[in-house]
Order: C-alpha cells, then sequence, then structure tokens
C-alpha cells in the first residue's frame, strides 16, 4: 500500500484546499472525492527519490570504480 496525497478543490475564490494522506493500492484509481465529506479532491504529485546514473558506470550498471567523496554514490 501506498500513501498518497490529495487536497480538496476550492470551490468559492479565496477558500484553501484541505491536504490529507490516503493508502491505497497502487493500482487503484484516484480518489475523485474525500473519503470521508463527498467534497471533489484531485491527488498532488510530490517530488521523489529518482534513480541518478554517473558518468563512471559500466555496461552492467554497477561503478566501474570508486568515484570518491564528491560524487553522490560515495559511500565511504
Amino acid at each position: 500500500m501506498i500513501t498518497y496525497l490529495y487536497e480538496t478543490i476550492p470551490t468559492k475564490a479565496g477558500e484553501e484546499p484541505e491536504r490529507f494522506e490516503y493508502r491505497q493500492s497502487i493500482h487503484d484509481e484516484p480518489l475523485k472525492v474525500h473519503p470521508e465529506t463527498g467534497v471533489p479532491v484531485r491527488r498532488v504529485i510530490t517530488g521523489g527519490l529518482g534513480l541518478i546514473k554517473t558518468s563512471r558506470e559500466k555496461a552492467d550498471g554497477g561503478p566501474s570504480e570508486p568515484c570518491g567523496s564528491e560524487c553522490c554514490c560515495f559511500r565511504g
């Protein structure tokens, strides 16, 4: 199960959206309404951790040599 961030869709000028987290399967459709109030909602896309590749990777994906303390893959 994944925790997604949702927010209500304001219907009036100046209305602040309410944000909430909701756990659901990755296979479930995104919510269209708040599960408790029925107010329309949208899923909020936030930044995440992505795959970082360096120029020192071999064809098999592993590092060809230690990169050193300046590199993001340094584990020393």
